[in-house]
């Protein structure tokens, strides 16, 4: 649905009725464009059920036991930094350095979804590694969101907006409230009250999940947690990062596109996605192994981790959305940055989903887990 809706959006905007179509966009309803709708709207029903998928990983997923959740921390962390300070070699000092961020993002619904298409070729352990990577991930560009991408600034709507939090917590730890259009009507006044602080509203979706009661039961099929992230997985999915692509892949490719890529805006978010997410990745997590913090799967080898860590250059969404936080008002610089985007999550899906065919085969018998785990030893 994504690739379908990029594609059709790309094509509308580079034909006769492009100027029409991002019009659509900019239209406004009750004081905020279509696309801010979209932007700080709906997608903050998109980062509620980030949100919701963490809580879930933190309590009974593979975040919840802190030795095994080291080795995704560790290679997220690379995923993160190494980007970040690619970018920040080509940029350094310009106009374009607040773009830092956008190659720190991972898209983890097309990461999954290039696993996915392996199938049985890789290692079950592999697509837990990825997911547990990217929901770190995700926190993290969740937390540059937040303190980084900051506009206006109103510490009496920020107070207001925290209020509501920590009134909602008090609901749920104390008096094991269980209703949740009760946590649904103080997430909206609270996201409206984000949003007035200069805050990016699609915060509030984030913490308001942690509000909402949770288990730590593995069967915790009837919490209002567990209820809200099913019903949210299909919508999410099918309605609004596809609207979110359809909105925001409007990019106009000139004939001098060839030279935004070449900018040096451009080379730090290509090869932030494409070099520095893999080296990041493999390097934190190859220190972790080294000095024993962490290790391996016994399954995995290093090949599949730095199959998973091309895979993490598929920015796209988390990209594309923090590429309109960075570069707010300059179409420019919003425009290059989505070409490069595409390039690289586009590049960086189908070397992953290569390289792993061609490498990424499960180590099947005890003999090979054994010698995997003596040159890890070894290493």
């Amino acid at each position: 649905m994504l690739v379908i809706c990029t594609v059709v959006s790309l094509a509308i905007t580079n034909s006769v009725l492009g100027e029409a179509y991002l019009g659509i966009w900019q239209t406004y309803a009750a004081g905020l464009s279509v696309e801010h709708w979209i932007n700080d709207g709906l997608m903050a029903i998109f980062f509620l059920f980030i949100g919701l998928e963490l809580e879930r990983q933190f309590y009974n997923g593979e975040l919840s036991n802190f030795k095994s959740a080291l080795l995704p921390i560790l290679a997220a962390v690379g995923g993160i930094v190494t980007p970040a300070l690619i970018h920040l070699i080509f940029n350094g000092g310009l106009d374009t350095q607040a773009g830092i961020g956008i190659p720190m993002a991972t898209d983890i619904a097309f990461a999954l979804g290039v696993l996915a298409l392996l199938g049985s070729r890789v290692p079950a352990s592999l697509k837990i590694f990825l997911t547990a990577l990217a929901v770190i991930d995700d926190l993290g560009a969740i937390i540059v969101i937040a303190v980084f991408y900051t506009a206006k600034f109103s510490a009496l709507y920020l107070f207001g907006a925290f209020a509501v939090f920590a009134l909602l917590l008090v609901l749920n730890r104390f008096f094991r409230v269980m209703s949740l259009a009760v946590y649904l009507l103080g997430g909206a006044l609270m996201w409206f009250l984000m949003l007035k602080s200069g805050v990016h509203a699609t915060i509030a979706g984030v913490i308001l999940a942690f509000t909402i009661p949770f288990t730590n039961k593995q069967d915790d099929e009837e919490s209002p947690s567990h209820r809200l992230e099913h019903f949210l997985h299909k919508p999410v999915a099918f309605v609004i990062l596809p609207i979110f692509a359809l909105a925001n892949t409007g990019i106009i490719i000139g004939a001098d596109w060839m030279h935004h890529i070449s900018s040096p805006n451009s080379s730090g978010i290509i090869l932030g996605l494409l070099t520095g997410k893999p080296l990041g990745i493999v390097l934190l997590s190859f220190i972790g192994v080294s000095i024993g913090i962490c290790r391996l799967p016994a399954d995995l080898n290093w090949k599949h981790i730095f199959g998973a860590g091309i895979l993490g250059g598929i920015g796209f969404t988390m990209s594309i959305f923090i590429t309109n936080l960075a570069f707010a008002g300059n179409a420019d610089s919003i425009n290059a940055s989505k070409i490069a985007i595409l390039v690289a999550s586009l590049s960086a899906g189908t070397i992953g989903f290569l390289w792993l065919r061609l490498f990424g085969k499960p180590l099947q018998s005890i003999e090979d887990a054994e010698e995997f785990e003596m040159d890890v030893d070894n290493a």
